[in-house]
């Protein structure tokens, strides 16, 4: 019963809300963390499965995450502590959500998944409705709610019939072909709720508006965590519908990889910092999807091996906008130039993360897009011209963002020098050290199939 550990671990933290200081959940998550890494590597098959709880190489990198973001989530949350924004019921409110996320990584039973998956929309919506910036904050709210309720109900039908037919709703027990029904609309609804989560591009509206009005914290576990569920659902019902799959996945890939261009020129136009790496985090995903729908070995790891690196990439961009924020009042690009000269130590963080944003070696980013790219070239050669786009737009943005910020004339109205403090030059270092040295043993990633 090991996850079951993880789970009284992170239960009884509640308690202690009240007593605690604030930085002692961030060393209690950090430390949670790694004793979820070494207490866990010791198997490539399911390992410490109990009553209801299990936990594969999947699940495994996908917790570790949970729990990492979690530790940096209260870390980059200064101002919360600094000015005591209701700080007791912000540590209640991340809990929760890590809560919710540690059982939807590592709940065995699909409903109970479906459960847990709706459930961490919950401490979201409280987060940007509570600590978010401006009154748009309800609006954004509602894009979040709507979208992913209106997609999920679907997929809960689609639970219920499976189980009237297959009798079982553990995730374990099914493999490739159980499923011989030509039923299109179970298909459908069972992928939508997880295609709106990722989000795919013509359901994405509601994730640029819920980063830009969300706190940082809300803005890193959304980028890092949120969009994998959507990921982390598809790989597991996929061995259900492979027959359909092999139908209509050319659909999605067509959709997301020709979408992902279009956001990549979006990007291009975005005067909002948030606003330019939450899109960019869509094109990321579009890849990922189209990677994922071609149901190769290559395109499997890579989808797994970009989730990682992503939440690890996109959310250290995040710290690094708030950071600015925190100083300056303002995320614009037209405020924010020339900050070389305003934070120069800050820029070299600035150069790293948007080095490994745009996939440069030897970040993990590289790793998963040239497997994305291998399974979509061998599902179709055709698909090397879109790949062509994608990837010279993603770099072109993401050079976009290093040098509107770092370089230009300086805003001469801020009158004065900054240093980042050393709390968020750790923050900055333990977003980077994990993306770019994991590569080191990324056969992890490959194995878990």
């Amino acid at each position: 019963m090991n996850m079951m550990k993880f789970l009284f671990f992170l239960v009884f933290m509640f308690p202690l809300i009240f007593n605690l200081n604030f930085w002692m959940f961030q060393n209690l998550l950090f430390i949670l963390s790694f004793l979820f890494l070494f207490l866990s590597l010791n198997s490539f098959q399911v390992f410490h499965l109990g009553s209801f709880l299990g936990c594969d190489i999947l699940s495994f990198g996908l917790i570790l995450l949970t729990f990492w973001i979690g530790g940096l989530m209260i870390m980059s949350s200064y101002m919360i502590y600094e000015l005591n924004l209701f700080k007791t019921y912000f540590i209640f409110i991340i809990l929760l959500m890590l809560l919710f996320l540690f059982l939807s990584f590592s709940v065995i039973d699909l409903l109970m998944f479906y459960l847990f998956f709706e459930s961490s929309m919950i401490p979201v919506l409280f987060l940007i409705f509570g600590w978010g910036f401006q009154l748009d904050r309800i609006q954004a709210s509602l894009y979040l709610l709507f979208y992913t309720l209106f997609a999920s109900l679907p997929l809960l039908f689609s639970i219920i019939y499976l189980n009237y037919y297959i009798n079982t709703l553990c995730l374990y027990l099914y493999f490739e072909g159980i499923f011989f029904m030509t039923y299109n609309y179970l298909y459908l609804f069972m992928i939508l709720s997880f295609l709106v989560k990722m989000p795919m591009f013509l359901v994405h509206l509601w994730l640029p508006k819920a980063h830009v009005e969300a706190p940082i914290s809300g803005s890193m576990i959304l980028a890092a965590i949120m969009l994998k569920l959507g990921g982390y659902g598809l790989l597991r019902v996929f061995n259900i519908l492979i027959n359909l799959c092999n139908k209509f996945n050319f659909i999605w890939i067509s959709v997301s990889m020709v979408g992902g261009i279009i956001i990549s020129l979006l990007c291009l136009y975005q005067i909002d910092l948030k606003s330019l790496i939450a899109y960019s985090s869509v094109a990321h995903m579009s890849m990922l999807l189209g990677g994922l729908m071609t149901l190769m070995s290559w395109g499997l790891s890579g989808s797994y091996l970009l989730m990682i690196s992503h939440g690890l990439c996109s959310s250290g961009l995040f710290c690094l906008v708030n950071i600015i924020y925190e100083r300056l009042g303002s995320r614009s690009l037209l405020i924010n130039k020339g900050l070389i000269n305003f934070m120069p130590s800050m820029s070299l963080w600035w150069f790293m993360l948007c080095s490994s944003n745009m996939s440069a070696p030897p970040s993990l980013n590289l790793l998963g897009e040239i497997m994305l790219i291998n399974s979509l070239i061998s599902w179709d050669n055709l698909m090397l011209i879109l790949i062509i786009f994608l990837t010279f737009f993603s770099s072109l943005y993401t050079l976009y963002l290093y040098s509107f910020t770092q370089h230009g004339s300086f805003n001469f109205s801020i009158y004065s020098f900054s240093q980042g403090y050393i709390r968020e030059y750790i923050l900055l270092m333990l977003h980077w050290i994990p993306l770019n040295f994991i590569i080191l043993n990324s056969e992890m990633f490959i194995l878990w199939i």
